[in-house]
């Protein structure tokens, strides 16, 4: 028997809106049957794509898509979506070199109307999207589903507050879905309110609404109606807020229930104006394990058993994330003025053992990094010491904070930034390139990036115990497995160290090239540096970046050699050539490291490979652009 009967037969939405009520139903079913055997296979996100599934088939079947645009927010919860337009065959690919992308990309597919990865951005983008079609005049309806705790960033209110208004007399046909799968925040789903949510979509609820309207305008009983409607509709339903924004708002309703969706949808796309849809869901729906425990089961690192759940984690060398983690609890532990603060990445950041011992000093401020920045800035000036956990690609979104709010007033707040540099399956979205660039830039900021897991933990210390901000950035995953000291010990600050030094002299007397690595390349470099048989310093600190040993090296080698998993334009790299020029040192030069390009998904390793900055793409670049100068070391051949 085929499981997939209904499922294989989709090529395309159009195929849903050909479908019967009890067919959809059906392919549903098969529909997270699929996902989670899919995800099991690659890995990737779970619990939300498995709350979505009911809400992604009524949209396709109601609206027309893709001509009626649909924005998913956050992205992480599209894999049905992905499913449903053409991608079935190729989610096996997923979130690999080449692959699928685990988010909406506009290059994959027409039905991926917004790129997406970050969150709150839905709201935005279909607002622009809706009126750009009355501009053209083209009567195609918007939808932007947003969830997932996107609703906490201010982006997203900003969105609802321009949507709710006329532009130039206009009206923006648009719906929000509010995919709300936080039980905690919403009242009770049943048989009333999904009566409530027919009824108050329904054209008779909105005819007697606006016939009651005109009937009592310019009388006395007007307003107290008009109040009377927003007390009594907010006792059964948190929709007043969305309706002073000027939504019409319906909900909440049960987003697994199609009887229910369909219909509401149906009502909804026929109705002029912005209106709101809130549906409560629950993620991991239909399996049991992510219904239990959503947080664990909110993604998959890679293959695991669906009957046994994700495999237990193997013990071997600890995670940066995980280093960053041990070191705030015994930096807390020693020093009192210590908060963390994180914008909603408590486990993606190693929070989760600070929290349970610290609890009076976590703060976790949702998807609010702009918030977050300034209200560590507010904790500054009050003489504590705030340590932000944040991913490099998220601090992109507290920027002109961490100018303003930050540097500026020269406060000591610590950026603990995971993820910095190549991250893998996420791509482009989330990869931490341009954090060197836009730090250094700064004045009063500092920036550390630490090559291995001691080095972390001692950068740390380090940038806790300045006066003035400092950020300490560091990759996913495990470093080489360097035995940390459990002590809180400094960096000298602002020096480098000399890790390597040349052997042999060049044919004109002299050593030939150092290469200034910057973070965890470290090794790759040391490991091409045996081939070249070049020095290698260890640079530590890109801010202040130590000038004394750039130009030592400059003055006692041929050739300069920058590593950095970063952006080249105005990274580390950039640094050391500005410290070159303004002390008339004219050094030939090569910096290495993340090109101006959207890096693709994939494995961190080839596509550190295909940047060139493994130890064999650093010795090829090096042996072509200083080539007739090197005589490369190779190992004696065996017997």
């Amino acid at each position: 028997m085929n499981k997939y009967r209904l499922l294989e037969s989709v090529q395309g939405p159009a195929d849903l809106r050909r479908m019967s009520r009890a067919e959809l139903k059906e392919l549903a079913v098969e529909l997270r049957e699929f996902v989670l055997s899919s995800v099991s296979e690659t890995g990737g996100h779970l619990g939300s794509n498995l709350g979505t599934v009911e809400l992604t088939v009524a949209l396709h079947h109601v609206y027309h898509t893709p001509y009626d645009r649909v924005v998913w927010d956050v992205g992480h919860q599209t894999y049905p979506h992905k499913v449903l337009t053409g991608r079935r065959e190729r989610m096996g690919s997923l979130r690999q070199l080449g692959g699928v992308s685990g988010f909406p990309r506009r290059e994959e597919s027409e039905y991926d109307t917004f790129g997406t990865g970050h969150s709150s951005t839905s709201i935005s983008a279909a607002l622009g999207m809706a009126l750009a079609a009355k501009l053209k005049g083209e009567d195609r309806r918007t939808v932007a589903v947003i969830g997932d705790g996107a609703m906490s960033a201010g982006m997203a209110f900003e969105a609802l507050n321009n949507a709710g208004v006329a532009h130039a007399g206009v009206f923006a046909d648009m719906l929000v879905v509010l995919n709300d799968n936080d039980m905690s925040i919403s009242p009770p789903v049943g048989a009333l309110n999904k009566h409530l949510a027919r009824l108050m979509s329904g054209n008779f609820y909105t005819s007697a609404r606006e016939g009651a309207k005109s009937v009592l305008k310019n009388t006395p009983l007007y307003e107290f109606a008009r109040r009377f409607e927003e007390h009594t509709k907010g006792m059964v339903v948190p929709g007043t807020i969305f309706e002073e924004f000027g939504f019409n708002y319906v909900g909440p309703i049960d987003g697994h229930d199609l009887d229910s969706l369909i219909p509401t949808l149906e009502n909804l796309r026929d109705k002029s104006g912005p209106q709101f849809l809130h549906i409560v869901t629950r993620k991991g729906q239909g399996y049991k394990l992510a219904e239990a425990d959503p947080v664990k089961y909110h993604a998959a690192s890679g293959k695991f058993d669906r009957h046994e759940g994700f495999p237990q984690a193997k013990a071997g060398k600890p995670s940066f994330t995980q280093v960053f983690g041990d070191w705030l609890c015994d930096m807390a532990a020693a020093d009192e003025r210590l908060i963390g603060i994180t914008p909603a990445m408590r486990e993606g950041s190693g929070m989760v053992e600070f929290q349970k011992r610290f609890p009076k000093r976590f703060y976790d401020v949702g998807i609010a990094e702009q918030h977050a920045v300034t209200f560590a800035a507010g904790l500054a000036c009050e003489g504590l010491k705030p340590v932000v956990a944040i991913y490099s690609t998220f601090l992109q979104r507290g920027y002109d904070q961490l100018v303003h709010d930050v540097a500026i007033q020269n406060l000591p707040v610590v950026f603990a930034m995971d993820r910095a540099g190549i991250v893998g399956a996420d791509g482009a979205t989330h990869i931490g390139a341009y954090d060197i660039a836009f730090i250094r830039c700064v004045p009063n900021m500092s920036l550390i990036a630490p090559a291995d897991e001691n080095e972390c933990r001692q950068a740390l210390t380090t940038a806790f115990r300045q006066d003035h901000p400092v950020a300490v950035r560091y990759p996913r995953g495990a470093g080489v497995g360097v035995t940390q000291v459990p002590e809180l010990v400094e960096l000298p600050w602002g020096k480098a160290e000399l890790r390597r030094r040349t052997a042999k002299a060049s044919a004109v007397g002299g050593p030939r090239v150092a290469i200034l690595a910057f973070g965890t390349l470290l090794y790759p470099a040391l490991q091409a540096a045996e081939k070249l048989d070049a020095s290698v310093v260890n640079m530590r600190f890109v801010k202040p970046l130590d000038m004394d040993m750039v130009l030592q090296m400059a003055r006692s080698h041929e050739a300069i050699v920058t590593v950095e998993e970063g952006s080249l334009m105005g990274g580390a790299g950039s640094a050391v050539a500005e410290c070159l020029a303004a002390h008339g040192l004219a050094v030939p030069m090569l910096q290495l490291g993340l090109p101006d390009q959207v890096l693709e998904h994939g494995d961190p390793q080839k596509l550190l490979a295909m940047c060139g900055l493994d130890a064999a793409g650093i010795e090829k670049s090096v042996q072509q652009r200083f080539g007739t100068r090197l005589t490369v070391v190779r190992p004696a051949a065996a017997g």
